[in-house]
């Protein structure tokens, strides 16, 4: 693999640490702020919110001045983000926690285009390889995360957190300099005759990818925001709650080193289906006994089913667009992807006050069997078409 694509590797793992370690702190920094504890999850869903409202303006800025400008705009508004972040956790301000929460969310929207330029700059037969491995960019994520979270949380004591935000600053700036250094392609040249975002909407191809990534991504949304409060509620402390989102987002990462072979030996489709049983067992894993072990292996088949599902989806959307049409069908399904996600991220928190644990977890069994169903029906039309063609489409 080329050495951008080692250094899209790198940004993303950056990017992804401070996801990680906001997603760990955000829901318990807002329980002690909140004065209503149902709130708890809404700064992380207004996190979301900033990730989704990123995708449009993003792909503008990527269309018109280059992957370049546009990531340096990203890391630019996680540094502003983790400021806020920073003073409102210093004067226990609610409100403000979630006013910072916002372009934190768009820094994170902007990264996670990391995996669409690592397409751009491999080959086209490498595609799924280096999408793939840009996205295990988060096994350092996982790493970094928890453990900066846990080895700074009382560096400013008496305040809880305020040190790790002081220290997350420092993971944008080094993506900025990284940023500078690697060779992305130029802004695309315009197409003459615009292809209407409505015929790329209605592609099967492109309807299937999005729901797939949705899907997958919404599930494992719902419940990780949800764990720190659940495990607080069964009387574990914040190191165990930060082991459990270690070893999920480890899962979520680190099958990026093999998803891509899997992918192309066994085709997309399979890799999609597979991660949607792998989200279901951790769903039933609910009806458990609530140990340690129970929330660590439950978070692990629930990463590894986020990795097939979301890697699938986004090597299927390859497949639904010419070149000249990247970054608008990019922008679109990042904008329904992350929309999922940051509904699910507003109603976890009530879900979990109101339902509980094994209603949160309930709830995603529907959506990924139907979400499994249009993958399934998808590839039948495929091999309808293409019969006797293998690729990483029919394998």
């Amino acid at each position: 693999m080329n050495r951008n694509v080692w250094m899209l590797f790198l940004c993303q793992a950056l990017n992804g640490a401070a996801g990680i370690s906001q997603a760990l702190m955000s829901a318990l920094v807002g329980y002690a702020l909140a004065t209503d504890k149902s709130w708890a999850t809404v700064p992380y869903a207004l996190q979301m919110a900033g990730t989704m409202a990123a995708s449009i303006p993003a792909g503008i800025i990527f269309s018109k001045l280059g992957r370049r400008a546009g990531f340096l705009t990203g890391t630019f508004s996680t540094l502003l983000g983790i400021a806020i972040l920073f003073y409102a956790v210093l004067t226990a301000n609610f409100a403000l926690f979630c006013v910072g929460s916002l372009p934190m969310g768009i820094g994170f929207g902007i990264g996670q285009h990391y995996r669409f330029a690592a397409s751009e700059v491999a080959d086209p037969a490498a595609r799924a390889k280096a999408i793939a491995l840009v996205m295990a960019g988060g096994v350092l994520s996982a790493l970094l995360g928890p453990e900066m979270v846990k080895h700074t949380k009382l560096m400013l004591e008496p305040i809880l957190f305020l040190g790790t935000y002081a220290m997350t600053a420092l993971l944008p700036l080094v993506s900025s300099v990284l940023l500078m250094i690697v060779a992305l392609p130029p802004a695309p040249p315009p197409q003459r005759v615009p292809t209407p975002i409505g015929i790329i909407l209605a592609r099967p191809a492109f309807i299937t990818s999005a729901v797939a990534g949705m899907v997958g991504y919404g599930a494992m949304n719902l419940v990780m925001t949800t764990t720190p409060l659940q495990m607080m509620a069964c009387g574990f402390g914040v190191d165990a709650s930060a082991d459990v989102i270690r070893a999920h987002a480890f899962f979520m990462f680190a099958p990026g080193f093999f998803t891509g072979p899997l992918i192309q030996r066994f085709g997309v489709h399979r890799i999609i289906v597979a991660g949607g049983v792998l989200n279901i067992m951790c769903a039933l894993m609910a009806f458990g006994d609530p140990s340690f072990w129970n929330f660590f292996v439950a978070l692990s088949l629930l990463g590894l089913g986020w990795n097939f599902m979301f890697v699938g989806a986004t090597t299927l959307l390859a497949t639904a667009h010419a070149p000249a049409e990247r970054v608008k069908a990019q922008a679109a399904n990042d904008l329904i992807v992350f929309s999922t996600v940051t509904i699910t991220a507003l109603t976890s928190g009530a879900l979990q006050t109101l339902g509980g644990w094994a209603v949160v977890n309930t709830a995603i069994i529907p959506p990924v069997i139907i979400a499994c169903a249009l993958v399934i029906w998808h590839r039948i039309k495929v091999a309808r078409l293409m019969p006797g063609i293998t690729s990483p489409l029919t394998s």
